[in-house]
């Protein structure tokens, strides 16, 4: 028995058609768009624009050419704290985060050279006291971010342009041994007539120990016997830049 409903007539061989779902995105395809969406933004913001996590999520679509390359960024930013952080880590510990291999540690340390010789190049043709914003600017970037206490020298002729930024040493995370000697015998060498002593705290709080400050005068006193003139004593941390003379330490 048939019902009162009416039936339309389906034409013989044609099944009922069920409504098409879009066509689905390909994983690939979805990434893609991705990519192009965020260099779109760049181009038109501008990268300086970019939260870090993006800036650096650009920056690793040269090193890995698919794929969601976000998960990286993000973990390589928890892992370090901070864009600068991330590429003056050492090789090794960029490993340390999963999906970065050898290949994306390198890149990154490019960055981060990239960054170093782009400062340096700054301050190299220059008076350096004289270009004391650059000289700030090339200081975080060298020893801001460094897990270990670093000394190092900036060796200047007697027109005070750059002859030689030189680590003299490293240290622990709270000590780098200093030997003045050592200091002048390499300005004697470079036939440095005065230097700009620098070295970094990884606590971040860049205030001047006591030992820092023995420390300094006794480079300041070996140098006045050998006409080789202290300029300052630069201390760098994540909080700043203090700077000795500015502190009226020497």
């Amino acid at each position: 028995m048939v019902s009162g409903r009416s039936l339309k007539a389906t034409p013989p061989g044609v099944a009922d058609a069920a409504p098409a779902d879009p066509p689905a995105r390909s994983p690939a395809a979805h990434q893609l768009g991705h990519r192009e969406r965020l260099r779109e933004r760049a181009k038109a913001g501008g990268l300086a624009a970019l939260p870090d996590y993006e800036l650096l999520e650009l920056y690793l679509f040269r090193t890995f050419a698919r794929g969601d390359v976000k998960p990286k960024a993000k973990a390589l930013l928890a892992r370090f704290g901070s864009f600068g952080a991330t590429i003056s880590a050492s090789i090794e510990e960029l490993k340390t985060v999963p999906g970065v291999g050898e290949t994306a540690a390198i890149d990154l340390k490019l960055l981060h050279e990239a960054a170093l010789r782009a400062g340096r190049d700054k301050i190299a043709k220059r008076t350096v006291i004289s270009s004391w914003t650059a000289l700030l600017g090339y200081v975080r970037v060298a020893l801001a971010n460094e897990p270990r206490e670093q000394f190092r020298v900036l060796f200047l002729d007697n027109k005070n342009q750059l002859i030689a930024d030189e680590v003299m040493n490293h240290g622990t995370v709270d000590h780098a041994p200093v030997y003045p000697r050592e200091v002048m015998r390499r300005a004697l060498e470079l036939s440095s007539s005065n230097i700009i002593l620098l070295h970094n705290h990884p606590s971040g709080d860049p205030t001047p120990s006591r030992p820092d400050i023995e420390m300094t005068k006794q480079i300041v006193e070996a140098g006045k016997a050998l006409k080789i003139n202290v300029h300052d004593h630069l201390v760098v941390g994540r909080d700043g830049v203090a700077s000795f003379k500015a502190l009226g330490l020497f």
